[in-house]
């Protein structure tokens, strides 16, 4: 049957339905998304008024997870494009946090083929009428809030409206800093009243006593609400008593799952509760033997998972508690489905692009559980102190705070970086724009001889790349000195705000960056984190300044860069063993013990192709197509005679090699 036959009535299936109302189902999604926000009509006038004259150009707005943030800026945004507000969104979660990674994000926003900070303004101002630039889960992007506050957002014209949604409260900076009075404002959602939850419940079919009764359980809470409202006809006497909000969210998740007919759904609901981003590769891998499309599609019609262009996300509140549950109940299935996480990020690695290298980075940092890692990247609070690069009225400040900690001999190589290279500086800045600390960092490339004239830990720095270099394209990052106005080098909230500030760094830096040296006179405050984070202390680096020594502590990357850094770290923390310097790509040599073997290019490129899948199988015409490229017309016996050669090579080790009857090879972990 025809959908114009349906739709005009004169079908015999639909003859006696009395024709509907002609209304937009854009209506009736806005209708369902009011439902949502019901009780937020203040927050909601408070958003909308920033259109007219003087309205705040900045707005944060911030709340729990799961309160409704996202919800209400749906609403105002269909509002807004109804009044001819242009809303460009940005997904926080999906963009790697550096200054390119967002003008690359609001580039492909726009469909703009400028990069630029000031060409992007510019765009902007080009808009006729209003712009609402909303950036959303902005808590992802705290290694950028200094960025965004003191150089992107001042570039905007005044036609630009900028939201900024998040967890965690705005950073202090946004409402201390003088030139911000009256231009911020921030909005906090706290819960709905109990007349608005029933309201909610009653629209979702609820009777209305049931309603009144099950309200008061979600402690105001929407998403609560929508749990309670998907599982109530199943349980019309469910009681949660006096349970907090994660105990009923935890409650509400089991009640959910255990009700999910589907065993596959079912066992893919815990799986996926392990990972950040669901992706059908990755089901395929946690739920084998599965049809991945079609649970994929599942998946993407359940009540608290995000649809996106890279994946599905599962609700942070759900997620959590579905992992909890999980954990306590079999920990070593809960640690399986992350090993076979691990792989398959492994196994998708070496992607392209800006975008896709953070969203692999982020994947791989989600299932690091050591806070020392996981927290330095994801931080989970909003600090005081805010890092900035140095401006020039800040120098006497930064001159003082090294001569107050830093020896005579030593202040005269501090002194030549100011004078010399005063835009490798960075200030921790506190509330009353004060000067609490600095630090120095810098590419090493970038120095220059009169530097290291009168440098002598910098010098010993640039020896050992001499004596083990790092291959061409690679970089390394020296981060000279660090200093606290009260403690100077000692572990302090300045020091934790310059090594957030670092992974900035690490993060424009890649696929490059290759070694990080740093300098310490006391290593005992350090010296745990250093060697979970793989850092080693270079005795040859050693410097002595008067009376005062200076050790180097370094970080090799390794050739993968940070990103394979990244997944030894969560490999060692999984107990995963797997031949890390098996392969060195950059001398293209097996390293087996302390054996090094030169491999051919054609075994290199085989050895590379299988590290790169470890654990999957990959066929003869694979290995063809990638190694020897689309041109090669001979035949699959060439793989063969590679692979005994490489046997041969890797002596003992030669059965990680493994022959898959019927497909090809596999290299074992």
């Amino acid at each position: 049957m025809h959908l114009g036959t349906i739709l005009n009535g004169s079908s015999p299936m639909v003859s006696n339905v009395p024709m509907p109302n002609h209304q937009r189902i854009a209506a009736l999604l806005q209708q369902n998304t009011r439902l949502q926000v019901a009780g937020r009509h203040e927050e909601l006038d408070r958003i909308l008024a920033v259109f007219r004259a003087g309205g705040a150009p900045v707005t944060h707005v911030s709340g729990i997870a799961g309160i409704g943030k996202s919800s209400l800026m749906t609403l105002c945004a269909s509002r807004l494009s109804d009044l001819g507000v242009v809303c460009e969104q940005i997904e926080c979660r999906s963009v790697e946090p550096t200054s390119a990674g967002f003008c690359e994000a609001l580039a492909t926003r726009l469909k703009s083929a400028c990069l630029s900070p000031d060409d992007l303004a510019a765009q902007l101002a080009s808009r006729e009428g209003w712009v609402a630039l909303i950036l959303d889960s902005y808590e992802n992007f705290l290694l950028l809030d200094t960025w965004l506050r003191s150089c992107f957002v001042p570039l905007l014209p005044d036609n630009v409206r900028v939201f900024l949604i998040g967890r965690l409260p705005p950073t202090s900076r946004w409402m201390t800093e003088p030139g911000w009075h009256g231009l911020f404002q921030s909005i906090t959602l706290g819960p709905v009243s109990v007349e608005n939850a029933c309201e909610v419940l009653v629209r979702e079919g609820m009777d209305p006593d049931a309603a009144r009764r099950l309200a008061r359980f979600a402690h105001g809470h929407p998403l609560a609400l929508r749990l309670i409202a998907s599982i109530a006809d199943k349980c019309p006497d469910l009681q949660l008593g006096s349970m907090d909000l994660q105990q009923v969210l935890q409650r509400l998740s089991t009640i959910f799952l255990a009700d999910v007919a589907d065993p596959n759904v079912r066992s893919a609901l815990e799986a996926v509760s392990v990972v950040r981003r669901i992706t059908a590769p990755l089901l395929a891998q946690l739920v084998p033997g599965t049809d991945a499309d079609r649970l994929y599609l599942q998946l993407s019609a359940l009540p608290f998972i995000d649809v996106r262009r890279d994946g599905l996300m599962l609700h942070e509140v759900v997620r959590s508690a579905i992992a909890d549950a999980l954990r306590a109940r079999d920990p070593a299935r809960f640690c399986e489905y992350r090993r076979q996480a691990w792989q398959q990020l492994c196994a998708d690695a070496g992607p392209n692009g800006r975008a896709e290298l953070w969203r692999y980075t982020a994947d791989m940092l989600f299932l690091i559980e050591n806070p020392v890692v996981r927290g330095a990247f994801f931080p989970i609070g909003a600090s005081r102190l805010s890092v900035a690069p140095m401006r020039a009225d800040e120098r006497l400040a930064v001159s003082a705070l090294i001569t107050t900690h830093e020896p005579a001999d030593a202040v005269a190589a501090l002194e030549a970086w100011l004078a010399q290279m005063p835009e490798y500086f960075s200030t921790v800045l506190g509330d009353d724009a004060s000067v609490y600390g600095a630090y120095i960092a810098c590419d090493a490339q970038r120095i220059p001889a009169s530097v290291l004239t009168t440098d002598a830990v910098a010098s010993s720095w640039v020896a050992h790349l001499q004596q083990k270099p790092i291959s061409p394209g690679e970089r390394a990052l020296f981060c000279r000195r660090w200093l606290s106005r009260t403690v100077g080098e000692a572990p302090s909230d300045e020091q934790a705000a310059i090594w957030l500030d670092l992974k900035r760094v690490y993060m424009e830096m890649r696929p490059n960056l290759r070694r990080v040296y740093l300098t310490v006179v006391d290593l005992t405050p350090y010296a745990a984190a250093a060697v979970q984070l793989g850092f080693v202390v270079l005795p040859e680096c050693e410097v002595v300044v008067s009376g005062v020594t200076y050790h180097t502590a370094m970080l090799d990357f390794g050739p993968e860069s940070v990103d394979g850094w990244l997944a030894r770290l969560a490999a060692d923390e999984l107990g995963i063993e797997r031949d890390a310097g098996l392969l060195d790509e950059s001398a293209h040599e097996l390293v087996i013990g302390g054996w090094h073997a030169h491999l051919t290019p054609l075994e290199f490129g085989v050895m590379q192709y299988l590290s790169r899948h470890s654990g999957q199988a990959v066929s003869r015409r694979d290995l063809l197509h990638n190694v020897w490229g689309t041109k090669y017309e001979g035949g699959s016996n060439v793989v063969d005679s590679v692979l005994r050669g490489l046997r041969k090579k890797l002596r003992e080790k030669a059965h990680m090699i493994e022959t898959v009857t019927g497909v090809g090879y596999r290299l074992r972990n």
